[in-house]
């Protein structure tokens, strides 16, 4: 954390009046069962949602992965965005109720692909988007006896750091923050052979150019990079919600970064592999991923 004294009082302030919201908001959600919870999300969001500057991003990333779309598809897609976003917020604060409640909320498919990723020695990579509740898929790995470490931005406000330390999985799961001390500590547990779950849908400027939605988007390589590096396996991983604070989450079969040419050759062919996925499971249910992401370049 940055010296205090250097931060300007105006944004010391701001950063206590968030965090007052946003504690008193987890308070509120916890106290409510997680239906309520999920629901009352839902409702808010869907009429918050359209008031911020972010629906405007939304729409003009789906007009362009969606261009035969009318526009009342693009709202309702907009609409069921906005819910699904507060649901996951709602749910946010039931991570321990998810945790408890898994056999009757969670419909977990392939579970034996993922745990025999693990059996064959050496550490798996798992990888999945921001679909649905993406929180789930450590959950569920949790759930089938697989702990998985993960990979999370730290907030902007330190004072509501102590809401990420509620989302981890298992009291033996880490979670490793972006930047350098990050990366290192996923490095030292890819040697110790612990599997590994990365979210690989956002926008990485200096990361690789593939496509997605048929433009071009700066994606993150590390994921290939770390399994070919490690020679270990990937396995995909999706989250749909189903209905409510019901899901279904399936592993698929893993698989490994070719080593057919140049280790760049092999990296981007596997990166684009899996931008390919994402992008089928998004357009089934469109209205379950985080749209408000700024994925693709001004232009595209």
């Amino acid at each position: 954390m940055s010296n205090p004294r250097k931060i300007p009082l105006t944004k010391r302030l701001s950063w206590v009046l968030e965090a007052v919201g946003a504690l008193a908001a987890y308070g509120i959600l916890r106290i409510l069962p997680i239906d309520a919870a999920s629901a009352l999300g839902a409702a808010i969001l869907s009429r918050i949602g359209p008031m911020l500057r972010l629906h405007k991003v939304a729409r003009t990333n789906l007009e362009r992965a969606f261009p035969e779309k009318s526009a009342e598809e693009i709202a309702r897609i907009l609409h069921g965005m906005w819910r699904n976003l507060g649901r996951t917020a709602g749910e946010f604060a039931h991570i321990r109720t998810l945790q408890r409640e898994m056999d009757r909320r969670v419909e977990i498919v392939g579970a034996e692909h993922a745990l025999a990723a693990m059996r064959a020695g050496g550490p798996a990579i798992y990888v999945s988007g921001h679909i649905a509740n993406w929180e789930l898929m450590l959950l569920a790995a949790a759930h089938v006896g697989l702990v998985m470490d993960g990979v999370y931005r730290a907030p902007d406000n330190p004072l509501i750091a102590s809401l990420y330390d509620k989302r981890k999985s298992h009291p033996d799961a880490a979670l490793f923050p972006k930047g350098s001390a990050g990366a290192r500590g996923v490095m030292d547990a890819l040697k110790r052979g612990r599997p590994l779950g990365l979210l690989i849908d956002q926008k990485m400027n200096d990361g690789i150019e593939a496509r997605f939605f048929g433009r071009r988007a700066m994606t993150t390589p590390a994921f290939a990079q770390l399994a070919r590096r490690f020679d270990c396996p990937i396995v995909a991983v999706r989250v749909e919600r189903l209905e409510g604070a019901r899901f279904r989450v399936t592993a698929f079969e893993g698989v490994k970064v070719p080593r057919d040419g140049k280790p760049s050759d092999d990296v981007a062919a596997t990166v684009q592999r899996f931008n390919d996925l994402l992008e089928s499971w998004i357009r089934e249910r469109p209205e379950q991923w985080l749209w408000v992401h700024r994925r693709w370049p001004k232009g595209e």
